[in-house]
């Protein structure tokens, strides 16, 4: 693939539009005008979104696709060359074709942009090609990018400075999950799981943590240490969570923070109060107390998100004022514990997490938001056989906060099932260290079962990186359907 971006107005064809990274970077430069098209196999309200602001949608991924922009060029030939000649495809309005890591090799339209000699660019090359054009911030780590660079991007809007901004998940304050601003800022959220993390340069660059996440892509933790120290070197300012080890030892970062006041960090926080309608703490600056830090965000890993952000604005010269403002009001990224609704008593949460460690974090949050007497409802669907087999200790002991842990089967996420492991293997194996485990084989017997076990006062959480969530609305509509027969 090659890498060059040509931002002089050729246009972009995204193969997968409906992505939630491609998609992000599709909205950007068709809101800034550029000519964009794409394919998706399953058309969404994102897709549906796209083309309300002029991109082109195709519903199948097929070579025939592509033949959308051959009269453009071949008008563009005629132009080129005169009547006695016959006309030569040239390759100025060919598009730049835009695939993920996803995209296999054999895909129609893929080959079919090969041999038109279309310019053909991974979705991580725009991105940094972006991350060049602007005063850029990118937040990357194994967890919490999301919330990290949304609430980054919300501080930015709210203080007025208008930043155009690309995430990995959807927010309410923007209606999606990426926004065109009109000021030199951009943040970003970059990803590691593919390697792509290498090619960012940005002026800030976060790192909240490092783990081994994507053992499909990495064989060691050492590996994935060596992509972000790449990152690393790139950045201009660095910041880091030293409340990470390998953040600490391994990359040094220039502004550091954590929640321990005795770290030595240049931004940290006391008197933290962790409650069910969010959390307090008095932050420091460099041994001086810069004031009161509020967030509705829940638990220790979004108070740790949260400081990231002031430092970021602090590098930026706001006021504390200002930050504390701004991420005071913010709400948090959709799937990311999401309130999805309560009925008869049970409320509904749906929460992207699907490595142990995000696992263990979101149900402590849950425990803290859960009242007295209320049991917290783990419904679990496991994300790709290798991520399943690789941390099958740790998925194990990481129910610990649950009541009632259900089980569903892996979403493979494209992987070839090698018959190594199961949902049932990993129910079994929490089931050693938690006495209430259920293993549903499907989502329409995990929808079943919720319906004959939930109970008034239940908080059930719903968590993975699959479709486990789709579940969620038939569950409530259900519920509510005899309320409504009896009113």
């Amino acid at each position: 693939m090659t890498n060059s971006v040509d931002f002089s107005g050729r246009p972009f064809h995204f193969i997968g539009i409906g992505g939630i990274g491609m998609s992000a970077l599709a909205y950007v430069l068709a809101k800034r005008q550029f000519p964009v098209s794409g394919s998706d196999l399953r058309p969404n309200h994102i897709t549906h979104k796209l083309e309300s602001i002029g991109a082109h949608i195709f519903g199948r991924q097929e070579a025939s696709n592509l033949e959308f922009f051959l009269p453009q060029v071949l008008a563009n030939a005629e132009v080129l060359n005169s009547q006695e000649e016959l006309p030569t495809v040239t390759n100025s309005i060919l598009p730049q074709v835009i695939c993920s890591t996803a995209i296999n090799t054999n895909n129609l339209e893929y080959k079919a942009a090969l041999e038109l000699g279309c310019p053909i660019l991974h979705r991580s090359d725009v991105l940094a090609a972006l991350i060049a054009d602007y005063h850029s911030i990118a937040v990357a780590g194994t967890h919490g990018k999301t919330t990290t660079s949304s609430m980054i991007g919300y501080m930015l809007l709210e203080a007025g400075l208008d930043p155009t901004i690309l995430v990995g998940g959807e927010v309410n304050a923007w209606s999606g999950n990426a926004r065109l601003g009109q000021s030199q800022y951009l943040v970003a959220e970059a990803d590691e799981s593919d390697g792509s993390l290498v090619k960012h340069a940005p002026e800030i660059g976060i790192i909240t943590n490092i783990e081994l996440d994507h053992p499909d892509h990495y064989e060691t933790l050492e590996e994935v240490i060596d992509i972000f120290q790449t990152f690393a070197k790139g950045c201009k300012t660095l910041i880091g969570s030293i409340d990470c080890a390998t953040v600490r030892d391994r990359l040094q970062p220039t502004i550091s923070y954590s929640l321990y006041s005795d770290t030595d960090a240049d931004y940290s926080v006391t008197n933290i109060d962790y409650r069910a309608d969010g959390t307090t703490a008095l932050v420091w600056e460099r041994g001086k107390a810069l004031g009161v830090l509020k967030l509705r965000l829940l638990s220790r890993h979004n108070l740790s998100n949260a400081l990231a952000a002031v430092a970021v604005g602090r590098v930026l010269g706001l006021e504390f004022g200002a930050i504390a403002k701004g991420i005071a009001t913010f709400e948090g990224a959709r799937r990311r514990f999401e309130f999805r609704g309560e009925v008869d008593g049970i409320t509904f949460i749906d929460d992207y997490a699907h490595h142990p460690s995000e696992i263990r974090a979101t149900l402590a949050a849950a425990r803290l938001q859960a009242r007295p007497g209320q049991r917290v409802v783990a419904i679990f669907q496991p994300h790709r056989y290798s991520r399943t087999l690789t941390f099958l200790e740790e998925f194990a002991d990481s129910f610990t906060h649950a009541d009632l842990v259900v089980l569903t089967d892996i979403y493979s996420a494209g992987e070839p099932n090698l018959g190594q492991i199961s949902g049932e293997h990993l129910a079994a194996e929490i089931a050693k260290h938690h006495s209430q485990v259920v293993y549903q084989p499907t989502l329409p017997s995990v929808c079943e079962f919720l319906l004959q076990t939930l109970r008034p006062g239940d908080l059930a959480l719903f968590l993975g990186a699959g479709n486990l969530n789709q579940v969620i609305p038939e569950i409530i509509t259900t519920l509510r359907e005899p309320a409504k027969a009896t009113s």
